[in-house]
């Protein structure tokens, strides 16, 4: 039995960047055609809403973040015939959001997807042009991907999939984001081969979850680089080799030496600075690929040696995301068969009320794996 859905809601809005996000009440959205409405259980913190948080990433005001989220679906909109979604569902949400109908999308390139970067990743809409948040007089409220940082969302059925009881209703959140861009990198961007070698630099939320998916796949040997001891005896539980702390050792020579003095196959870079994008080519063997996920701060570049990488054929294969329909699924898949220990990653839960917390210790580099807003809290 589905409980009856509110007519208002609670919410973190982010109205202005000197204020940050504040815990309002807000009307709870309806899903139209080829949507579902989902009480939210949880929703993962993210360093691309630190960004917008922060306006290094250009994003219409007021809006609500929170783009990994597990929930209930509580409502089913019209135009869902053809799926197995229906009420009482419990699901994960996926940040990147296929409508489903452009060029790419047919094709399969979810993370392709036109609409969502032009009309959700730009101004805060869904595919019909609208958002599905609004303030009580009926004015407009962004949301980046479902505003998952409220007790409801709007969530296009292309992006919940299902997922069975022993999934964590809380820590099941990351499996739409942390997990999906991990697995996505892996399998799309890396192409990981069984044996090949690897190194991850930055073992936050998405980090943490490559290096147990390259393990699945099987690379022989991880080596996770950063800048934090804690994080990296973590990193070592989860599967990593290998560990090297790039503020105590070079991170070329380290590497190296632990490779036999070749490189890894294989370097995942995983936070979007200039310097870890260094790191990543630092480790990098001849022929190499070095696969890029973490969003940078605005427009920020990163420097590469051009001679090295043409006379290496060393290739930079960017990845965001994954394939939404097919790799969703099989990352729940993953995570129920305990080939993703996704629990072990989050660490911190927070109420919604801590929210802005959340985030600032997120900006500190203080959150070992990820951190989650559990509205039961």
């Amino acid at each position: 039995m589905v409980a009856e859905i509110p007519t208002m809601m609670r919410a973190a809005v982010l109205r202005d960047y000197d204020k940050g996000l504040q815990v309002e009440k807000i009307p709870t959205p309806k899903p139209r055609a080829g949507e579902v409405l989902v009480k939210v259980s949880a929703c993962g913190l993210c360093h691309s809403d630190l960004h917008v948080v922060g306006g290094a990433i250009a994003f219409p005001l007021p809006c609500v973040l929170g783009h990994e989220v597990s929930g209930e679906i509580v409502e089913v909109g019209p135009g869902n015939e053809h799926n197995d979604l229906e009420l009482g569902q419990r699901v994960a949400g996926a940040f990147l959001m296929p409508c489903g109908q452009c060029d790419a999308c047919a094709e399969g390139r979810d993370d392709l997807c036109g609409p969502f970067f032009d009309l959700n990743r730009i101004q805060g809409k869904l595919y019909d042009g609208e958002t599905r948040l609004f303030e009580e007089d009926g004015s407009p409220i962004a949301m980046y991907s479902m505003g998952g940082l409220a007790e409801y969302c709007v969530i296009p059925s292309t992006s919940v999939t299902p997922v069975p009881a022993n999934i964590d209703p809380v820590s099941g959140a990351i499996l739409g984001c942390a997990a999906m861009t991990a697995y996505g990198a892996v399998r799309r961007g890396a192409d990981l081969r069984y044996g090949e070698s690897v190194a991850v630099v930055a073992t936050g939320g998405v980090g943490s979850n490559i290096i147990q998916i390259a393990k699945e796949f099987g690379a022989k040997q991880i080596i996770a680089i950063d800048v934090s001891d804690d994080k990296l005896a973590a990193a070592r539980e989860l599967g990593a080799t290998d560990v090297v702390n790039s503020t105590k050792e070079d991170v070329h020579e380290a590497v190296f030496a632990m490779t036999n003095g070749v490189g890894v196959d294989v370097a995942f870079e995983a936070l979007g600075r200039p310097e870890t994008w260094s790191s990543a080519l630092d480790a990098l063997r001849d022929g190499g690929r070095m696969v890029p996920i973490g969003l940078g701060a605005g427009v920020q570049t990163a420097a590469v040696e051009i001679n090295r990488t043409v006379r290496r054929s060393q290739s930079i294969l960017g990845s965001y995301g994954a394939r939404t329909r097919q790799d969703l699924p099989e990352v729940v898949r993953m995570a129920s068969n305990g080939s993703i220990h996704y629990e072990e990653i989050v660490t911190r839960r927070f109420s919604l009320d801590d929210v802005a917390e959340g985030y600032d210790l997120l900006r500190k580099g203080q959150i070992q794996g990820r951190g989650v807003v559990d509205m039961s809290l």
